[in-house]
């Protein structure tokens, strides 16, 4: 596999990762009290750890983008 056609497979993954992120948040923001109520059904997940787990989840995945998508794409560029 060459260079630029792994470079452009990061930069494709990095998109639909982002695009992923973009859904998670839009769901989080738009749909917040439906998503808090089943997740009250299936676990008893209390209002006061709802947030904060979707936010730390949010980050964790933004992270994983930048380390294993965004940086390996960089370093080819610069390699390249």
């Amino acid at each position: 596999m060459s260079m630029e056609i792994l470079r452009s497979a990061l930069l494709w993954c990095a998109a639909i990762n982002y695009g992923i992120l973009i859904l998670w948040w839009v769901l989080f923001m738009a749909a917040h009290d439906w998503l808090l109520n089943i997740n009250r059904r299936l676990i008893r997940l209390s209002p006061e750890y709802f947030d904060p787990i979707n936010i730390c989840g949010m980050t964790l995945y933004k992270l994983g983008i930048f380390l294993f998508n965004l940086v390996p794409a960089l370093a080819l560029f610069i390699v390249g």
